[in-house]
């Protein structure tokens, strides 16, 4: 490998005065059993504490089940408009759901899909959430089942679920960090995620209004949910953007609903104001190009498989900076997609990120002639550089 070009990026900005150094404080002191403030688009966590310890997460759970739900309506294998028998495990009066947030759904009756969908994420109704899990996998064994399948592909390895909704059982946990990971999975569904910042929801003549709060005490918050049980505490997760900026924050184990909205807002305050993220790529961008031997072209354009995001301390931009060290000896064919080189993104000598350079198109071998001449150039080029 060979370094090939260094850049220096100069973010969003107009002068070339010495940026002053970044003062960034201690984060808050935060009054739960664990939590984890994450960068939506870098995945950068800016804070967290016991993000990896599994605790109960209480109607968290809903989150996931709400995530597969979205999944299965983008991938058609359900409709909106479905329209769902209510069960008996699904009844509101099933004893098993006493004391506990309700949709107030009736056995028997039939119910559209995206009501249940709204029962379950403003209503945060158990009864809604069994009746979304038979409908989707045929009982709700199996749609846990379900579930812990998604938290594998989404990198959740330290949840398991044995419900649909959250009550309490031994075996059945989250951690922070598996459900910033999980929130940031809901984020990729705009058109369902935008359910969780509606303010209220009237099935059967019962008005309910959205249990997370903070939808009417921070504009920049728009979701995401709420839990409680006495095993798990007060829990909230929540989604946040300004400036461009989004933030998920995780709080489980408050002491009160007013605290875990407390600590929530001490810890996205803390992010919007001594961090920034910038969009240094995009997917598909050409980043350069590389000098290719023995092809039907001579150069080949390089770039990343996704866009790149990057959160550092508030004011700290100019100071970034890149280098793409490419593969010493490109010779075609170049197979498009495939790794010719690397990424290298620091800030203070501090390495922030590594990511591949791909091609961005394929280069087929040149004839017999172009092939001769260049690894003839190529032989006489080892020896100068000997």
């Amino acid at each position: 490998m060979r370094t090939y070009l260094v850049v220096l990026f100069s973010l969003l900005v107009s002068s070339l005065a010495t940026a002053a150094p970044a003062i960034i404080p201690s984060p808050p002191a935060i009054a739960a059993s664990g939590y984890i403030l994450i960068d939506a688009d870098s995945g950068e966590v800016i804070t967290s504490k016991n993000a990896d310890e599994r605790l109960p997460p209480a109607s968290l759970t809903k989150l996931m089940t709400s995530y597969v739900l979205s999944v299965e309506l983008e991938e058609g294998n359900v409709s909106n408009d479905d329209m769902v028998t209510i069960s008996k495990n699904a009844w509101a009066q099933n004893p098993v759901f006493a004391g506990s947030s309700l949709m107030w759904i009736e056995v028997g009756k039939q119910v559209n899909l995206h009501d249940l969908h709204l029962g379950v994420v403003i209503s945060s109704g158990n009864d809604a959430t069994v009746a979304v899990a038979e409908h989707l996998a045929g009982s709700e064994s199996a749609f846990a089942d379900v579930m812990n399948q998604h938290a594998q592909v989404l990198g959740m390895n330290d949840s398991h679920f044995v419900n649909s909704h959250g009550l309490p059982d031994t075996d059945h946990y989250m951690t922070a960090r598996d459900l910033a990971t999980l929130s940031k999975a809901i984020l990729k569904y705009p058109d369902e995620y935008a359910l969780y910042s509606e303010p209220d929801f009237t099935y059967n003549n019962i008005r309910q209004t959205n249990r997370n709060r903070l939808l009417w005490k921070d504009d920049s918050i728009d979701g995401l949910k709420t839990g409680y049980t006495k095993e798990a505490g007060y829990c909230l997760v929540a989604s946040a953007k300004k400036n461009g900026m989004r933030l998920i924050s995780v709080v489980m184990g408050a002491k009160s609903q007013l605290g875990r909205e407390i600590e929530t807002q001490k810890l996205l305050a803390y992010g919007f104001r001594y961090y920034e993220t910038h969009q240094l790529y995009s997917m598909g961008d050409e980043l350069t190009d590389a000098k290719v031997w023995a092809g039907t072209a001579d150069q080949v354009r390089l770039g990343v498989e996704r866009d790149i995001h990057l959160t550092i301390p508030r004011g700290k931009h100019k100071d970034i900076k890149a280098v793409m060290n490419l593969n010493e000896v490109i010779k075609a064919p170049v197979t498009k997609g495939k790794e010719y080189g690397e990424l290298v993104v620091t800030l203070d000598g501090e390495e922030l990120l590594r990511e591949p350079l791909l091609a961005l198109q394929s280069v087929e071998q040149g004839g017999l002639f172009k092939r001769l001449w260049d690894a003839i150039v190529l032989f006489f080029t080892s020896l100068i550089n000997i």
